[in-house]
């Protein structure tokens, strides 16, 4: 693996080691980058960073020659500052991404993606609006340098960040550039209906509308639905639409060598794929993880 292709997965924190215990997680599938909740996604109880185990883990990663500015943590799914529907939902999304941000600083963590949100009954243009407001909102209440990368959404339901220019009117609208980037997920441009069949065709338009400067993360995964379904069903390398070869050539594109790829693919049974997918994205070979 050159030491430019950063590699890595989505991988658990939980007690009793819990960010030593996904840094040696990530050691054991052969990555050099990771993706991590501070806490369970779908709620608000956090273990206290002082009990994290953050300093072992940072002195292992530093050992192991990570790039603490590769590692990738990812915000709660319940943060939606699109709606505005009443002052408390408003005040509770933006709370929880402060609260993110300054726990992800603690854990000397950089990215942070973020899902942009869902219009609910709003208009596309009201939704971004408060999204961008709400941004702002959280970053003059930090004071660190943590960067928020709106993540590319598929399009289910009411979801927006489902095309580039919706994600490039909320970067315009954001006062501090240097806090904002972007997280494109293979799995949902395919699904949003962008043709990955040619990388530097999309990485043109990403570099035309919004600017590869912002893209910061990728999360590398196939797709189990067909382009432009709008569904966001992860698959497996090779055992989607997508295909790996596809996958293979976009993560290894010369001009995305910098930005950690991180798969967020699923588990096959109770067997976790990663060790197996990092090892093909090395090799560029192919292999059924099921035989």
């Amino acid at each position: 693996m050159s030491e430019k292709f950063f590699i890595g997965s989505h991988v658990s924190m939980k007690a009793p080691d819990y960010f030593l215990g996904s840094v040696l997680e990530s050691l054991e599938n052969g990555a050099n980058t990771l993706m991590f909740y501070t806490g369970a996604p779908q709620n608000t109880k956090r273990t206290p960073v002082e009990n994290c185990k953050i300093e072992e883990a940072l002195d292992l990663l530093k050992n192991k020659n990570f790039d603490l500015d590769k590692i990738v943590c990812h915000a709660p799914y319940l943060i939606n500052l699109a709606n505005r529907t009443t002052k408390e939902k408003e005040e509770f999304s933006i709370n929880l991404l402060i609260s993110e941000i300054n726990r992800c600083a603690a854990f000397h963590t950089k990215l942070l993606v973020l899902h942009p949100g869902m219009s609910l009954d709003l208009t596309i243009d009201e939704a971004l609006n408060n999204i961008a407001d709400g941004i702002n909102k959280a970053i003059n209440k930090t004071d660190n340098d943590v960067i928020i990368c709106i993540e590319t959404m598929a399009g289910k339901g009411s979801e927006v960040g489902t095309n580039f220019s919706q994600i490039a009117y909320i970067i315009d609208k954001i006062q501090n550039k240097d806090r904002i980037g972007v997280c494109l997920d293979t799995c949902h441009i395919n699904d949003a209906g962008y043709d990955l069949n040619e990388p530097d065709n999309i990485l043109d338009e990403f570099d035309k509308i919004i600017g590869l400067d912002y893209l910061k993360v990728i999360h590398l995964n196939d797709s189990k639905n067909f382009k432009g379904a709008r569904k966001d069903r992860h698959a497996n390398l090779g055992k989607g639409t997508i295909g790996f070869d596809k996958l293979f050539a976009f993560a290894h594109n010369a001009r995305l060598k910098d930005i950690p790829k991180i798969l967020e693919t699923p588990w096959i049974g109770e067997k976790s794929p990663y060790k197996q997918e990092i090892e093909m994205l090395k090799t560029g070979k192919w292999f059924d993880i099921e035989k």
